[in-house]
């Protein structure tokens, strides 16, 4: 049996239906390999591994995985992973979203996350579309891009993740494509362990809604448009158009349940 199957035996449920609901060449099933990939070579053991998803396509990611798993509402998975960590913090807790989930209707939880410093992993899926709903203009669509709902093109600025996250206070920053896996992997493991809040955004095409729209022929053209335009952050410059890679910020503040923890022990009677 070959280590691929290996893994998906060990971490994939057996009972549900697959091939999985991703489209043909969307990048969320690589993702979904990093993160099986990263949780054991971490060697966590999977009970003690949460998996919380929102509303999406990138929500349905808990649906496979064999681990603890909760599939929430739209926008909410980061209150949730808030109570689970705070209820106990001695559990992995990794919170799966689109950019849409986490950027819009979930915004404001991503910002909140970020400030507490609660010590939960945020996985922002962005394919710069509501894939799922009918393709939609996300927040993360970029400014003249087609969607549904932006036929000539979206007149809005898109968020950034990373400098939104980065200007919110979580400890942990990065960013990767769906096509540079091995990097996905490494940011992918530094993010799970890192303590405080840490969020992980990846870059992952949507060939159905989105590359239809915007004029990319195959999906193909998606994954080599994502090697040509990224560039790693350590050779980055200032007026360079292409889109930085790696690690943005990284601090060493305790979370939320760590200062919680403490206050709680501050507060008992002193014999």
């Amino acid at each position: 049996m070959s280590d691929v199957t290996k893994l998906i035996h060990e971490y994939l449920r057996h009972n549900k239906k697959f091939p999985h609901v991703f489209c043909a060449g969307c990048g969320h099933g690589i993702v979904l390999g990093s993160l099986v990939r990263s949780v054991h070579a971490l060697q966590l053991p999977k009970d003690n591994v949460v998996i919380v998803a929102g509303i999406g396509c990138s929500g349905r990611m808990a649906v496979y995985v064999d681990f603890n798993t909760v599939h929430t509402a739209h926008g909410r998975a980061l209150t949730f992973a808030t109570g689970i960590k705070m209820a106990n913090p001695e559990l992995n807790v990794i919170c799966v979203m689109g950019d849409g989930d986490a950027l819009s209707i979930g915004g404001n939880h991503l910002i909140h996350a970020a400030r507490r410093n609660i010590g939960v992993t945020a996985l922002v899926l962005n394919n710069q579309i509501y894939g799922m709903t009918g393709g939609q203009c996300s927040p993360a669509t970029p400014q003249g891009d087609m969607s549904m709902t932006s036929p000539y093109g979206s007149l809005e600025q898109p968020f950034d993740t990373v400098d939104l996250a980065k200007a919110a206070g979580a400890n942990y920053v990065a960013r990767s494509t769906s096509f540079h896996a091995n990097q996905l992997d490494k940011l992918m493991q530094e993010a799970i362990l890192h303590p405080g809040f840490s969020v992980l955004e990846a870059l992952t095409p949507c060939p159905t809604q989105y590359g239809r729209k915007n004029k990319f022929r195959h999906v193909v053209d998606m994954y080599n448009w994502l090697k040509k335009n990224t560039v790693k952050v350590e050779k980055w410059k200032e007026g360079d158009s292409r889109i930085p890679t790696g690690v943005f910020q990284n601090l060493d503040r305790p979370g939320l349940e760590e200062r919680y923890a403490e206050l709680r022990q501050s507060l008992q009677p002193q014999e």
